[in-house]
């Protein structure tokens, strides 16, 4: 999740649990704690570009290292602000420790994937049923953790949190409906997917993206949950299978080694780019929701040596173009399932 949403669910929590007069400094604490989490984005390498991939949601994220996180950031954070608000260490670690714990729990109801089970599993959890950047989510808890502080009153942080856990349990119920949209595209066009997945288009929880896999192909289409459900078909590509797409590429050099950590990362959602053949994609991440063309890819050289790492890509362009389409999508005519087909399937 965003920095800003994840600062003031963290602020929440322990507003919610402290003093009417304790509100604005247990809500500044659990604010820069529950961000914290994410300070594992620096550990990366100039030498290998996949290494953050690998620690981004892991150890800092694990359940079992959210009171560690919460004494780390009270160390930090008791001199800069408890101590200044009157707090005894241990009511500065118990707020900071209440504002880290939900930053894990929030990331892992987005699609990206949590290692909430580390050390014991290395199971990325997603639950798909919050956009990464979602305003509707946002804005009334940051307002109403800004009137708790402001107004000496906790009972506003508790609404704070009932508004944000009423959302993802909506999100929940859309994400039913999309997978069930999905599986009847599906039937519609003859296939029985060998697994599918919905996930919430930016900034919403109403247009998803829907993604299955059959024996040979991934297929992505976009689909609107709620009242008025609509399709919108897109496209299919072949499962990347390493020996048939990039046959040059040495299965014991770096570069190999690579394409499996990518494939890791991704659920297995990998394919080569249609439109550039030494580059592996993740399809589950686009612009739009209907579309192949990923947010990010790692690119191959066949020339490289056999210790040389593939190269990490993100791909932003055409994202202002996007937006016309993706509001089309959302407030385009309803339409069923059944009515579509995806030739050549």
């Amino acid at each position: 999740m965003d920095p800003l949403t994840q600062g003031v669910l963290g602020a929440s929590l322990p507003q919610s649990t402290g003093r009417a007069r304790e509100a604005a400094g247990a809500g500044l604490l659990g604010f820069f704690a529950g961000m914290a989490a994410d300070l594992d984005v620096l550990i990366r390498s100039s030498t290998d570009p996949l290494l953050f991939l690998e620690y981004h949601r892991q150890f800092t994220h694990a359940l079992v290292f959210i009171p560690v996180g919460g004494l780390l950031c009270a160390l930090v954070l008791h001199g800069l602000i408890g101590r200044h608000r009157g707090f005894s260490f241990a009511r500065s670690a118990m707020f900071c420790t209440l504002g880290y714990a939900t930053h894990a729990l929030l990331d892992a109801c987005t699609t990206y994937g949590t290692m909430l089970f580390w050390p014991f599993s290395d199971a990325r959890v997603a639950w798909n049923t919050v956009s990464i950047i979602d305003p509707l989510f946002t804005v009334p808890v940051l307002a109403l953790v800004l009137l708790a502080g402001l107004r000496r009153r906790p009972a506003l942080a508790r609404c704070a949190l009932a508004w944000a856990l009423g959302y993802l349990l909506l999100g929940q119920w859309q994400h039913h409906q999309a997978v069930e949209l999905g599986r009847e595209l599906a039937a519609a066009r003859g296939h029985a997917p060998l697994r599918l997945e919905a996930k919430p288009s930016f900034g919403n929880i109403l247009l998803w993206k829907v993604v299955y896999e059959t024996g040979d192909r991934f297929y992505v289409d976009a689909v609107r949950s709620g009242p008025w459900p609509a399709v919108y078909p897109g496209d299919s590509v072949a499962r990347l299978d390493a020996a048939r797409d990039l046959p040059w590429l040495d299965r014991d050099s770096q570069q190999a080694r690579d394409v499996q950590r990518f494939r890791w990362f991704s659920n297995g959602y990998v394919a080569r780019d249609p439109r550039y053949p030494n580059r592996v994609i993740d399809i589950r991440y686009s612009l739009l929701p209907n579309e192949i063309a990923p947010l990010w890819s790692i690119e191959l050289d066949p020339a490289a040596g056999a210790r040389v790492h593939a190269n990490y890509i993100t791909h932003r362009d055409g994202a202002g173009n996007s937006a016309g389409a993706l509001w089309a999508m959302l407030t385009g005519p309803a339409s069923s399932a059944g009515e579509y087909r995806l030739g050549g399937g």
